[in-house]
């Protein structure tokens, strides 16, 4: 039986060096997990607890395929008072992760072979899932003095839509209000639709991240429950489309998903009420932050844009390999530490950059930063 083109996409190479690091796990290693974005800390206690409720008095059946309507006006609440936008929840809908979000949009509003244009170095899966939609992912090559963020002169024409993240991911750079309305300007000269990935807001270290809703309303803003509320596993996100597009994604989540999971919009609900909990992991993260910046740098990795938010710090280490991939095979053996080659988020220049992650408990970062200073002083001794 044959496959067809669309399938034929790269592979995710994260979650291959998750599968490599598991491996050496099983084999009775302990690994330090710098590869992947995802908080070392569960879910919220209450949310937790609301969940083990709602099992005991509820079957969990099907929702609304926009989702339970408490969560939504809940999310909306959360623009009001994060971010001074006034929402009505029925521009709100409840996603199977950021990803359903991702599938959703693009799927409403591109037609095949339309020109969607993303930053490079940038979130490997727009690329993938835009090719399995029979779309065509633009790279744009972002500079560091832009902080490897996109910015107008470099969007190409013929373009079709933009997706735009701040905090991104591999950087965690931010955009400000300006820099953000620009690109927004430019999409629509170019009549694009303008997709701005949130998904890291309220993991921001120096100033408040600006969600694009601020600047228009004509716009896709996707956002999950997978980074600062620490639910990755448990696939739940939502989208905010413009009033006029919401029974057209209505239609495709009904036929895509039916739903988000019942029991992960339960939770999500409550744990949108734990901000002290939350609040006290993002505070771990920034300590995180300053001793992954200081520490990266007294091994020799201290070519970076420094991180205004997320959990990621993106280091160009081309003065030691131009292969990443396979600088990262080395760390994991011969350091245990997992971390993500550069060619995941740029394929043309990639090789030579590498994404740390500092999402996981101080100790943890602490015992990583020690094994790669060994790493790398055990690798001047054979040079």
């Amino acid at each position: 039986m044959r496959l067809s083109r669309r399938s034929e996409i790269d592979p995710f190479i994260v979650m291959d060096v998750m599968d490599a690091a598991a491996r050496a796990e099983a084999e009775g290693r302990h690994i330090i997990h710098m590869e992947v974005g995802q908080p070392g800390t569960p879910a919220p206690k209450n949310a937790r607890l609301a969940l083990a409720d709602a099992m005991e008095r509820n079957a969990l059946g099907y929702t609304l395929a926009l989702g339970i309507p408490e969560l939504r006006a809940r999310i909306a609440l959360l623009y009001r008072s994060r971010y001074g936008v006034d929402l009505s929840p029925e521009r709100v809908i409840v996603t199977a992760g950021s990803s359903g979000a991702f599938l959703l949009a693009f799927t409403a509003l591109f037609e095949a072979g339309d020109r969607v244009a993303l930053g490079a170095p940038g979130y490997p899966s727009y690329r993938q899932i835009l090719r399995a939609l029979s779309l065509v992912p633009a790279d744009v090559e972002t500079r560091a003095e832009d902080r490897y963020q996109p910015v107008p002169d470099l969007l190409p024409d013929g373009i079709k839509g933009l997706i735009v993240a701040s905090p991104a991911n591999p950087t965690g750079t931010m955009l400000d209000r300006p820099a953000l309305a620009a690109l927004m300007d430019a999409a629509s000269e170019r009549n694009a639709h303008f997709i701005s990935d949130e998904i890291y807001h309220g993991l921001e270290y120096r100033r408040p991240a600006v969600t694009a809703l601020e600047v228009s309303d004509d716009v896709c803003v996707i956002n999950s429950f997978s980074k600062y509320f620490s639910m990755t596993g448990w696939r739940v996100g939502w989208m905010i489309v413009p009033e006029a597009h919401v029974r057209t994604i209505e239609r495709l989540a009904q036929n895509m998903f039916i739903c988000a999971s019942h029991a992960s919009q339960v939770a999500a609900l409550a744990a949108m009420d734990c901000d002290d909990e939350l609040r006290r992991n993002v505070e771990t993260y920034r300590a995180n932050r300053d001793l992954m910046i200081k520490g990266l740098a007294d091994c020799g990795f201290d070519r970076i844009a420094p991180p205004d938010g997320a959990f990621y710090v993106y280091a160009d280490v081309a003065r030691f390999t131009d292969d990443s991939r396979a600088f990262a095979g080395e760390i994991l053996d011969q350091a245990g530490v997992a971390v993500t080659p550069g060619v995941d988020f740029d394929k043309a220049r990639g090789g030579h950059t590498i994404r740390f992650s500092y999402a996981r408990s101080t100790p943890d970062i602490e015992e990583g930063l020690a094994r790669l200073r060994r790493f790398m002083e055990s690798r001047d001794v054979a040079a």
